[in-house]
């Protein structure tokens, strides 16, 4: 690829580009849109960057970047990019511009491949069918404009045809997937076995990778990774971390076979602590059956808690009263079967915890909703409102639900999850604006 064999935009593909300008944009705008067109130079296939816009009912378009398969470096000009206003072009030399920009001077320049690369529809894919090597290649199932970085991969991996026919495009640029396909075979019969179930979500990788290796799920090995990548990023469980930091693939496993997650354990590791038990011995890191041995160290912690703090108990129920008073217009009762009441007493959060057996007033959510951290909602069916049903833990810096549990830990049913997120949660989220206000 040479600078001097660039030549200017063929007329019937500046033609082309405007075609597919004006149906892409009816409505005909002064700014900058891309486009790109495949070419050669010099033997080299190359990308071509076109940039167009409108001015006084005039259509202008221009090259400004030159892109090569076997490239380091890219050609540019009168283009540049910033983290805030993205990728500007000049129009000096085509005379719509008042004044020549910094970065104008009408001649290419280069810089790394990955560079002055915009969005730009491809408008000939069809080009490739000349190049015998690329019939193969699967470029008609390039949905993206990275067309070649898709033909680089595939250069390296051409199994990747094989992954796109299949209808694996999600995991077809995985260089993980496409390497342990190029290598074992039983993978390969593993995947089109399992093609219905790995196409029906958007699974992670590892996800992917971790059922094959282990002989698990796709569904069980995804919960696996989801509860691994909250661990490691969501400071909240940094009690866990620091707990099994030598040895967290262990606690992976615990989770998995306990079938419980990162929240629950949190609750019982947050009990044990309390109680100053020690966490370094097995049968109290990892119970047998830590559904039993949960319940009954939350029981212990209530205990301790309610002793510790009776003095202070006065206190406590009128600044909860205070918060709960503050944002009782969260509350909801409309049409629907279903009504959102705010708890208003810790009192109101023990007897929910013990009628639906789960943690909501065992722990701490007291506090949390004293110091503003989080509201705890109580979801009941509208012709029996004082019955608990469903427990919604509301996070008011997130503007989001973080837990919402029904009877023992167990997930609602989706028409009360479509109530809480389509109907509750934009009604709370609207009611507190106007309180921040």
């Amino acid at each position: 690829m040479k600078i001097a064999k660039i030549k200017p935009v063929p007329k019937y593909m500046a033609r082309k580009i405007q075609k597919l300008d004006k149906q892409y944009h009816l409505e005909q705008t002064g700014h900058v849109r891309f486009y790109s067109y495949l070419t050669t130079n010099d033997k080299e296939l190359v990308k071509v960057t076109v940039a167009v816009k409108n001015r006084y009912k005039k259509w202008y378009c221009k090259q400004v970047a030159v892109h090569g398969i076997n490239s380091k470096l890219c050609f540019a000009k009168d283009i540049a990019f910033s983290n805030i206003a993205g990728y500007t072009v000049g129009w000096y030399a085509e005379g719509i511009g008042q004044y020549e920009k910094w970065y104008e001077d009408n001649q290419w320049g280069c810089c790394y491949d990955k560079y002055m690369d915009p969005y730009a529809p491809v408008v000939n894919m069809e080009y490739l069918n000349k190049f015998d090597k690329y019939k193969y290649s699967g470029f008609e199932y390039c949905k993206n404009t990275k067309i070649l970085q898709h033909l680089r991969l595939y250069e390296q991996y051409p199994q990747m045809e094989y992954m796109l026919k299949l209808g694996f495009n999600k995991f077809a640029y995985s260089k993980q997937i496409l390497r342990k396909i190029g290598k074992d075979k039983k993978f390969r019969k593993w995947l089109c076995n399992n093609a219905k179930d790995i196409q029906a979500k958007c699974y992670y990788i590892s996800a992917i990778l971790l059922a094959y290796k282990n002989n698990m799920t796709i569904e069980q090995a995804q919960s696996y990774e989801s509860a691994k990548k909250n661990l490691c990023t969501d400071k909240v469980y940094k009690a866990i971390r620091d707990l099994f930091k030598d040895n967290l693939s262990k606690y992976f496993d615990y989770c998995s076979k306990q079938d419980i997650s990162n929240r629950l354990y949190l609750d019982y590791l947050t009990a044990c602590q309390y109680l100053h038990l020690d966490m370094s011995l097995p049968q109290n890191a990892f119970p047998h059956d830590f559904h039993h041995w949960h319940d009954v160290r939350i029981d212990e912690y209530n205990t301790a808690r309610a002793l510790a703090d009776a003095k202070k108990r006065q206190a406590l129920y009128e600044s909860f009263a205070k918060v709960a008073d503050k944002y009782m217009s969260l509350q909801k009762e409309g049409r629907t079967g279903y009504v959102a009441i705010i708890a208003k007493s810790p009192a109101d959060l023990i007897k929910e915890g013990d009628t639906l057996n789960h943690c909501v007033g065992r722990m701490n959510y007291d506090q949390k909703m004293i110091r503003e951290e989080t509201l705890i909602f109580f979801i009941r069916h509208k012709d029996t409102p004082d019955v608990p049903f469903v427990t919604v833990e509301y996070s008011l810096s997130k503007h989001k639900v973080l837990q919402c549990y029904a009877k023992s830990n167990s997930k609602p049913d989706d028409d009360v999850y479509k109530y809480i997120h389509k109907n509750w949660l934009p009604y709370a989220n609207r009611q507190l604006k106007k309180i921040c206000a």
